[in-house]
């Protein structure tokens, strides 16, 4: 059983209403307004906590630190700006994924990471 603490529940209350996977400082930075004196190393170690309970999965974009999110959410994909560095949340992709792999090839599972300028940046 894992015991309740408020350093915890400022950490899972963030990510639970994050629209992007969020970094540990940006964890650290927005948990603080709960939780005043949360360190960044709290923070990983609850991160690495929440992670092997599978409340919390980690976003990997190749060649930046990773990002965390609330685990159990619907299938989705990410859009890396590469301006700003943000990493924006996108809907399902298509249900013919699959037909993308050569034939006789068995699709286990995907990640798209699209990347570009968002739109505060394109501008």
């Amino acid at each position: 059983m894992v015991r309740k603490t408020k350093q915890k529940e400022a950490i899972f209350k963030v990510l639970s209403s994050a629209d992007s996977p969020l970094s540990p400082a940006e964890i650290q930075t927005r948990a603080s307004l709960f939780v005043p004196s949360l360190g960044i190393a709290t923070v990983y170690r609850l991160l690495r906590t929440l992670k092997e309970k599978k409340k919390v999965v980690t976003v990997e974009i190749p060649g930046e630190a990773p990002r965390y999110e609330i685990s159990g959410r619907a299938h989705h994909h990410h859009f890396y700006c590469r301006n700003c560095h943000q990493i924006f949340e996108l809907g399902k992709c298509t249900d013919q994924i699959e037909k993308l792999a050569p034939k006789g090839f068995l699709v286990q599972e995907h990640e798209i990471i699209l990347y570009g300028r968002c739109p505060s940046c394109a501008s």
